[in-house]
């Protein structure tokens, strides 16, 4: 686990998640909430299911890269043997 979470947070693995976290969240929340915002109903509950919507982005790319950095190093690590 202490792997895992040094290279989830790497600033590369970071930025990449960021990246990915906003603008596939953004179009999640548009396809999701649009109606909702263009009305202007925009409640706690709503808030926090926007920032959920922009947060499984992010996890998501960060545990796919986290995957292959590990893979990488486990070929280099066979190639070395």
């Amino acid at each position: 686990m202490n792997e895992w979470l040094q290279l989830a947070t790497r600033p590369a693995v970071a930025r990449r998640a960021l990246g990915y976290a906003v603008v596939v969240g953004a179009v999640l929340i548009l396809i999701n909430h649009g109606d909702a915002i263009a009305r202007g109903d925009i409640s706690i509950g709503r808030m926090l299911r926007m920032v959920l919507t922009v947060t499984v982005p992010y996890m998501v790319s960060t545990a796919s890269s986290v995957g292959a950095l590990r893979d990488a190093r486990k070929r280099q690590h066979a190639a070395d043997t």
